[in-house]
């Protein structure tokens, strides 16, 4: 059944009453009858995900020692890993928990903003990062120099700014089409290729901007990474020992898993999209689910299991509360 709809958020019937514009949201294709138990491993990981990157960005706030450039831009990536979880949880539990699948069209919006904005921020942090281990490797005597409190601050203030900027335009563009087929998303929460689909006027405006953005954050940030690690390989190939060697390719195990935990999943997603439209809804909301889950839920096992000072720091966090406690 088609549900004729315009992109305002009202839509006028006969009698000049008007009728709330809504989306539909999916939640599990084929398993919504079980959706009270799957609820269960999806509330373990944001339990994990809150956790994690609410414990490390309370370590590297209280542990005067990682007040670092390198512990300040992961503050900042749990920051953003907090913020997407927080984005996506209100829509995925109350429709697992409680059926409920409608979402207004303010709130979807809203949604697709902060999914986005929060998505490409974390690639951003991640190229900054990257940055910050070259400084570290191949200028260590200038490291303080460069990487000074005032010039993170502004590296997280042009990073913000780059993502809502980006962001922005797209909302724009989306809002002003009609959306005239189904109102039913393919997700528990919205994302701006899922809702595009909808539309039923030329979107190639939206889509030549929406290639415009790939091309300069999902694919230049991840180029522009692996020319910081080229220079950081070069750097440590020239190295006189195979000890000083380890290392420093130790130092940047961490950051080289976190680019990967967030790279796979959204190259995988954008390729579903693109390549396999007529695949099984449960292998496009499998694969939303794990872009959108993996960072925030991994990031903070990997620099606790792999960043001995985190891993000290959350130790003395512990022993610090069981002291106040006592």
């Amino acid at each position: 059944r088609l549900y004729p709809v315009h992109s305002l958020v009202m839509s006028k019937v006969s009698n000049s009453t008007q009728v709330p514009f809504y989306f539909i949201l999916t939640g599990i294709p084929g398993f919504e009858a079980f959706h009270i138990w799957i609820s269960i491993p999806f509330c373990c990981l944001y339990t994990i995900s809150i956790v994690g990157n609410t414990t490390i960005l309370a370590v590297i706030r209280t542990e005067p020692s990682l007040h670092q450039p390198m512990y300040l831009f992961l503050s900042m990536l749990a920051l953003t890993d907090l913020g997407l979880t927080l984005t996506t949880l209100p829509t995925v539990m109350q429709l697992l928990w409680f059926n409920i699948p409608k979402i207004s069209f303010e709130a979807c919006f809203a949604q697709v903003f902060f999914i986005h904005t929060f998505s490409f921020m974390e690639s951003s942090v991640l190229l900054a990062m990257s940055f910050d281990r070259y400084v570290a490797i191949c200028r260590p005597l200038h490291y303080d120099t460069i990487l000074t409190s005032e010039v993170i601050g502004r590296i997280g203030l042009a990073i913000i700014g780059r993502c809502i900027l980006a962001v922005l335009p797209s909302l724009f563009l989306l809002k002003r089409l009609p959306f005239c087929h189904s109102h039913l998303l393919s997700h528990s929460y919205c994302l701006h290729q899922d809702m595009i689909r909808l539309v039923c006027a030329d979107i190639r405006v939206n889509s030549w901007y929406g290639f415009a953005l790939v091309l300069l954050i999902i694919v230049m940030d991840p180029l522009l990474i692996i020319l910081s690690y080229t220079f950081i390989l070069k750097n440590i190939l020239g190295t006189a020992s195979w000890t000083e060697r380890l290392r420093a390719l130790n130092n940047c195990l961490s950051h080289i898993l976190a680019v990967l935990v967030l790279y796979v999943p959204m190259i995988g997603v954008s390729m579903t999209h693109r390549f396999a439209k007529h695949a099984s809804p449960l292998v496009h909301v499998i694969m939303a689910n794990v872009y959108l889950l993996a960072p925030p839920v991994m990031n903070p096992i990997i620099y606790s299991v792999k960043t001995k000072q985190i891993r000290q720091g959350i130790i003395h966090l512990i022993s610090q509360r069981n002291m106040c406690l006592k």
